[in-house]
Order: C-alpha cells, then structure tokens, then sequence
C-alpha cells in the first residue's frame, strides 16, 4: 500500500473512532499514533493482510462487514465503530521483520518476511481488552464482543472454556463481530485483494 493512501486510511480511521466522543478517546488514538505501529503493521504474518498497513486495512474492513447488519441489529454506530475498528489492537507492536530463505516456484529464494512477538502475552480478545480499558470505557457487550471475536478459532474455548458460548448466547454483538471479522478475512480480502478498502 503506497504511503499516501495508508496516511489516507489511518486519517479516515482516526476521525471515525474521535466521533464517538468517548471519554479517553483522543488519549486512545493519540497512544496508537504515538506508541504503536498499528497503522502499518500487518494483520498476520501470512495469513491475510500480511503487507505495510494490513492491520489498518483489516480493521477497516471488518467495520465495513459488521456495519449494516449490526445497525439492522439496533446496534449505535459508536458501539460498531468501537469494536470493529479496535479488536485486533492487540496486533499492535508484535510484527517485525526478517530475510529468510523461501522456496517459490522449486527455487530457493531470499525474501524478507513477518515474525511474530507478542511481549505482552495475555491472549488475543483479551489484550485488546487491557489495551483499550486504559484508556475508554466499553459496555459489557462491546467487551464481549472484543474479547470473542475470534470465536471457535479462541484458544481458551479449545480449552474447553464456556465463555464464547455464553457470550455468543447473551450478546448479539459478539455474535456479528465474529462473523465480521470472518467475512473480512476469508472472503473481502481474498477477492478484492491484500490493498483494497
């Protein structure tokens, strides 16, 4: 993604998350710019958004698949705002880069790929959860909705934890999250492409 469209998008991103008007929000935003990478790091090291500015992207597009049915739900547009746009903050500050040998097309090649560190390993949901309670206050269902979005992929409900159930069962919310943030992985960023908004 070229650097005048990702200035573009983070701009776009920040002026959505400051209409909430949320008490802590500027804070928030100002942290992310400040102290993050989130706005050009990955969404993954391989999976989907694996380039400069796929975390932003993801998270724009997980706003835009969450954004009618939620609405249709009854759901205000800040509270749609808030969890798409802030679920995978958790990403934030964990890629970095390295050259490794890669085989494409029989070949060995060098090629300069992802790595991942989380040095604040408290889980996925969960950190963006610690991260964004620094600085604004979410509804019990906008919590929720953060801490499962990742639904059956979650690691504590591998575990056999219940919570995803009895969220998904009590929050409509989490429920579209989830299935937002799906649609935007497996389904909008595979057809449009790694730099589409």
């Amino acid at each position: 993604m070229d650097k005048e469209k990702l200035e573009l998008i983070s701009k776009n991103f920040v002026e959505m998350l400051l209409l909430t008007g949320r008490h802590g929000i500027v804070d928030l935003t100002r942290y992310m710019q400040e102290e993050t990478d989130f706005f050009t790091a990955p969404a993954s090291t391989k999976y989907h958004g694996a380039y400069e500015g796929g975390l932003l992207q993801h998270s724009m597009n997980v706003l835009r698949c969450l954004d009618k049915e939620a609405r249709e739900a009854g759901y205000d547009y800040d509270s749609i705002l808030i969890v798409a746009l802030l679920h995978d903050l958790c990403k934030a500050n964990c890629y970095g880069k390295e050259t490794r040998n890669v085989k494409e097309n029989g070949a060995w090649v060098e090629k300069q790929v992802y790595t991942y560190q989380d040095d604040l390993p408290l889980g996925h949901g969960e950190k963006s959860l610690y991260i964004i309670s620094k600085y604004i206050k979410l509804t019990d269902e906008e919590a929720a909705a953060i801490r499962w979005h990742m639904g059956g992929f979650d690691s504590a409900f591998r575990g056999g934890d219940r919570g995803l159930n009895i969220a998904f069962e009590k929050y409509p919310l989490a429920v579209l999250l989830h299935l937002a943030d799906m649609k935007a992985t497996y389904i909008v960023e595979r057809r449009d492409g790694n730099e589409k908004v």
